[in-house]
């Protein structure tokens, strides 16, 4: 007998859901306190996984809950797999104007990532295709194969002012299918052909693959790669980014990377309270006796559904620490769970985020990071040749 998926409004869907675990109080002077869980999925269909769930987007007018008939039907439902929809782009370059991002342009080859990481601040990206934010975000993702194509015909455009273009500020480039896609190799490919500048973020050691390329752009000052280095317990890592390279790997490709010539930081993010933030200057260590010379940090941020998914993580695998964990968020949040004020989002405010900047700090001073920055050059731009376009004479 099946098991029965039941549609419902938002409100009365709230009445079937329990929660896996009872949550413990509040953290003595919330301003604000939770919703319920949501329902967990069970543990064999979400192996290798980094969401406990899988809730519908918050621009759905309806939740489909599932839930057993008392035949135990649930466990005839198939584990999550992933699957790849081409996602048809007519531009490639996205556009912002945030006062506290170094960059006012960047590319997603990807929409969804596959690495899993439970604190990722892209998951509520996936409610605007009317998908989950929760398991959905890493199990259904989006390629655009024709964004090498795209972006040299953007380059091109008459109007176009070069300036360092961003890639993996929103999910990343480097995630398992681009070993099969290789869709970001196809983008460094014409921003190399246009000598145009670009700053790379990634969890994943398989951007060493292309270092032939960042090394020739690195070379007139093209280039630049920062590789993400959350904690280096690998049982963390593997529960917390279940899909993204192993910090021992990526220490490695960072030192590949900085070998070759190609300028290189370490992001030691998000830093979480009282689960990473204890790691930091041996984070920092590690990475400059790999050859790095750049550092740069991000405290955790939970807008939306991020919220949620990090409390069930949380509640799953470090329920002793879920208290301590949101009473600190809250004290660099300004009694909130999050903050999203331009200037602050990134590092907090109050005594416990100065505590954990001027860690930072001292220990980068101590390493001799950060004493000088790379900057990349638009001086080389060589707009690509339109289709049809004729050719000057001179």
């Amino acid at each position: 007998m099946a098991c029965y998926d039941l549609t419902m409004s938002r409100a009365s869907s709230r009445a079937l859901k329990r929660p896996p675990v009872t949550a413990p109080s509040e953290p003595a002077g919330a301003s604000s306190s939770f919703p319920e869980l949501s329902v967990a999925i069970e543990r064999e269909r979400r192996r290798g996984r980094g969401a406990q769930s899988n809730d519908s987007g918050r621009f759905e007018a309806e939740a489909r809950v599932a839930f057993d008939d008392g035949w135990q039907s649930l466990d005839e439902l198939p584990p999550f797999k992933t699957t790849v929809a081409v996602d048809t782009a007519r531009k490639v370059i996205t556009r912002n104007d945030s006062p506290d991002i170094g960059f006012d342009r960047s590319i997603n080859p990807y929409r969804g990532c596959e690495h899993g990481c439970v604190y990722c601040f892209a998951r509520p990206t996936h409610a605007f295709l009317g998908l989950s934010p929760g398991l959905d975000f890493e199990s259904k993702l989006f390629a655009k194969p024709d964004a090498p194509a795209l972006l040299e015909k953007e380059l091109a455009a008459q109007d176009y002012e070069p300036r360092m273009i961003a890639i993996g500020t929103n999910t990343d480039p480097y995630q398992p299918i681009e070993r099969e896609r290789k869709i970001m190799r196809g983008i460094l490919e014409v921003l190399e052909r246009a000598s145009h500048p670009v700053g790379i973020v990634t969890k994943s050691a398989l951007v060493t693959r292309d270092i032939d390329i960042l090394s020739r752009m690195a070379k007139r000052n093209l280039a630049k790669v920062a590789l993400s280095v959350t904690t280096l317990d690998p049982k963390l890592a593997r529960t917390m980014e279940p899909r993204a390279s192993t910090p021992t790997r990526r220490l490695e490709a960072l030192r590949q990377l900085s070998e070759a010539g190609i300028p290189t930081t370490v992001m030691v993010a998000p830093v979480i309270p009282a689960l990473n933030d204890s790691e930091i200057e041996r984070i920092l260590d590690a990475a400059a006796h790999a050859g790095v010379k750049e550092a740069s940090y991000v405290l955790l941020r939970l807008p939306l559904e991020v919220r949620d998914l990090f409390r069930e993580w949380l509640m799953a695998n470090y329920p002793d620490r879920y208290r301590h964990v949101f009473t600190m968020i809250r004290d660099m949040r300004g009694g909130r769970d999050y903050d999203s004020q331009w200037g602050t989002r990134m590092k907090g405010t109050g005594p416990m985020a100065w505590m954990i900047g001027r860690r930072f700090e001292i220990a980068c001073e101590k390493l001799g990071l950060n004493k000088r920055r790379s900057k990349l050059t638009t001086d080389h731009f060589a707009r690509p040749k339109r289709s049809g376009q004729q050719l000057s004479l001179f």
